[in-house]
């Protein structure tokens, strides 16, 4: 159902000249706006059908990916949490539902729809607390790059097949001595006659274990008149002489998810590895990463929906003191707090998605999003645990999963106290 209509979305837009969100049918006008309930007033925080940025269009793709996260990962996720990583199997079937690429331009193999989409296959994911596909990383972080910075080249051998879930992308920025200050790397790649020689290390590489492709982050320029100027991204296959993949990395929380040590080991790449222009490569990581923040923010948001849900559903179902714990006043008066703030979070984050739509979003209302709802997300996720008693202590109860998912959430991406320097930063500016 979900290629079959994808197929008859690419008709339409061959059809017409103007983009895919910019088209408007009858049902889009009807649903739009004001008559689309936000999710204060909706039945349930993560009802299909509300919030006036999406359309009629996006609700149908968001009912085919709700209906894959739950048949699809859901049932098989506490297996790959002992595995320590998802199926390949899972990833071809993301490519044929269409759900990988989804904000990558057609003419580049593509799905070709708008970032909106991209947002609703974050929220489903995390609607079924299933952390394991790092299916955002992969689409939203890796694939802009190549599609944006790479060459005619590049984009026909890597985008295709990442569209299709054949071949998985990771990016190697953090190494052991350099996390959220991105001038530190010490990952070094050498001009050796046409080729470079990249040597060095990274760490915490969300699909590292699990990749077919890797953008590496390497200095190129030591004599750069600043680090920021020196630095180049490399497009390093799995396979390549000295390209060494460490174990997968044992974390508290995101168990499902392959997360490893790269080692690069005098490994000789020819000048078409090289992603992008010589030593721009900080220019394009300052250039991609408010979408990266702006995708884990949705995601923070989303997760405080599911664990609301979740904990709403629980405690009008355990009973203490010969009633249910809902009918408690102190019960009542944390739920009304969380939604309130879940909702005012989601106003702010549902602004932010529009204006990344628009291509308006600044960094430091990227870095905005990020901080508070990352925070907002593990405060949520105590103030449930708690709300659960002993059980919400236990790891088969989803919120359990939840809180220990939600802890890295201020820490990658750059850590929520970078964040804040960036918004002041720009809030002290003279210019």
């Amino acid at each position: 159902m979900a290629a079959r209509l994808l197929r008859l979305r690419r008709l339409l837009r061959a059809a017409s000249p103007r983009p895919f969100s910019a088209q408007a049918s009858p049902l889009q006008t009807e649903q739009h706006g004001t008559k689309r309930p936000e999710p204060s007033s909706a039945k349930s925080l993560t009802d299909i059908g509300t919030r006036r940025i999406f359309s009629s269009d996006h609700d149908i793709f968001r009912e085919s990916a709700r209906k894959f996260f739950q048949e699809e990962v859901l049932p098989f996720h506490t297996e790959w949490e002992k595995d320590g990583q998802v199926s390949r199997e899972l990833w071809e079937k993301a490519g044929q539902q269409g759900l990988l690429g989804v904000a990558i331009a057609e003419k580049h193999g593509g799905i070709g729809a708008d970032i909106l989409s991209s947002a609703v296959v974050w929220e489903e994911q995390m609607y079924v607390n299933c952390t394991g596909p790092g299916f955002s990383l992969h689409s939203d972080i890796v694939m802009p790059y190549i599609a944006n910075y790479g060459s005619e080249e590049q984009i026909k051998r890597f985008i295709p097949e990442m569209v299709a879930g054949k071949c998985i992308g990771a990016i190697a920025m953090t190494e052991p001595g350099a996390g959220s200050d991105l001038q530190g790397i010490r990952t070094y790649a050498k001009k050796d006659g046409s080729d470079w020689i990249l040597n060095g290390s990274k760490v915490f590489i969300t699909n590292g274990w699990m990749s077919d492709v890797v953008i590496v982050v390497a200095v190129t320029n030591r004599e750069a008149r600043s680090p920021a100027h020196g630095i180049s991204l490399f497009l390093v296959e799995n396979g390549t002489k000295g390209f060494i993949k460490g174990c997968k990395l044992n974390k508290i929380g995101l168990k499902a998810q392959d997360t490893a040590e790269l080692f690069f080991e005098d490994v000789r790449l020819p000048a078409s590895a090289l992603l992008g222009k010589e030593n721009k490569g900080f220019y394009y990581l300052m250039a991609e990463l408010p979408q990266e923040r702006l995708l884990i923010a949705d995601m923070a948001l989303a997760s405080c929906e599911f664990m609301f849900e979740e904990t709403r559903n629980y405690v009008k179902q355990r009973k203490a003191f010969g009633k249910t714990i809902a009918h408690l006043q102190t019960v009542q008066h944390k739920l009304a707090e969380m939604k309130t703030h879940i909702c005012v979070g989601r106003a702010f984050m549902d602004n932010c998605l529009q204006l990344h739509a628009d291509k308006r979003l600044d960094s430091s209302t990227a870095s905005m999003a990020k901080y508070w709802s990352s925070d907002l997300q593990n405060n949520i996720a105590t103030q449930c645990v708690q709300l659960h008693g002993g059980w919400g202590y236990m790891w088969e109860y989803p919120i359990a999963k939840a809180f220990v998912d939600a802890r890295v959430q201020p820490i990658y991406g750059g850590t929520n106290e970078i964040m804040k320097e960036l918004i002041a930063r720009d809030i002290v500016s003279d210019k």
